[in-house]
């Protein structure tokens, strides 16, 4: 199931607004979930232009490489957003809500973690 924490969407808004990325752990429903989720990436594209986001990669998951006991998903996403402004005006756009009606009828699990560029890395 899909929901949004309002405590963790206030505490990410009160942060600087600046660029973020946001990487989607998806595992989608058995039966159908995962030609439902690109029903929603149909409608849901249009709309992350609309509010300047971009999707920076989107994949399978694969098995996990590490010999810990590791959470695999089935695909992953990672949608860059200019603002943090803009993740929320677009998930309150109420054309965005039809579509994110389609996208969590495809998820089982979810994962969206805000992340932070750290410019010594790249």
């Amino acid at each position: 199931m899909v929901s949004l924490s309002p405590a963790a969407i206030e505490a990410f808004l009160s942060e600087d607004d600046d660029s973020v990325v946001m990487l989607n752990l998806l595992r989608f429903e058995p039966n159908g979930g995962r030609e439902k989720y690109l029903d929603y990436l149909g409608m849901a594209k249009p709309i992350l232009a609309r509010f300047g986001a971009r999707i920076l990669f989107g994949g399978d998951g694969l098995p996990a490489l590490t010999a810990e006991r590791a959470q695999e998903w089935d695909a992953v996403v990672l949608v860059q957003y200019p603002r943090r402004s803009a993740f929320k005006s677009m998930i309150e756009d109420p054309e965005y809500q039809v579509a994110f009606k389609v996208g969590a009828a495809a998820i089982a699990d979810i994962v969206l973690q805000p992340l932070r560029a750290i410019d010594s890395l790249v």
